[in-house]
């Protein structure tokens, strides 16, 4: 199992995933983690499904989150806007104004952002 979901653990070590543990039992994968959000959690179960299916039966994940708060953090890179960032995070570029309102103080206008910038991605 632990062959077949390779690239589930692999994202586990590359997202840090905190108190991470995985055992096999009886030809059933368990994953128990904590992400540092909801996010990171959803990046998980994402590459679980991908993997697995929509309903795997051969793995059983029990991811926790660190920070319930927000619902991602987002560093600023080059050629990003608030639209392709809201596109990345909700799937549509139209809820960017959330992303403004969220970090209004360090953003003084929706369409000036800046490279290396820390964003909090909210809860919607």
């Amino acid at each position: 199992m632990k062959a077949k979901y390779k690239g589930v653990l692999d994202l586990g070590e590359q997202l840090a995933i905190a108190n991470g543990d995985v055992k096999e039992e009886n030809g059933i994968l368990h994953v128990t983690g904590t992400a540092k959000n909801q996010y990171e959690k959803n990046l998980l179960w994402d590459k679980i499904k991908e993997i697995g299916g929509e309903s795997p039966t051969d793995i059983m994940a029990n991811i926790e989150v660190a920070d319930t708060s927000v619902f991602a953090n987002h560093t600023v890179v080059k050629g990003e806007t608030l639209g392709k960032i809201s596109k990345k995070y909700y799937g549509k570029s139209g809820k960017y104004n959330a992303i403004f309102e969220a970090n209004t103080n360090i953003l003084k206008n929706p369409d000036a952002i800046q490279i290396g910038q820390e964003l909090v991605i909210p809860n919607l």
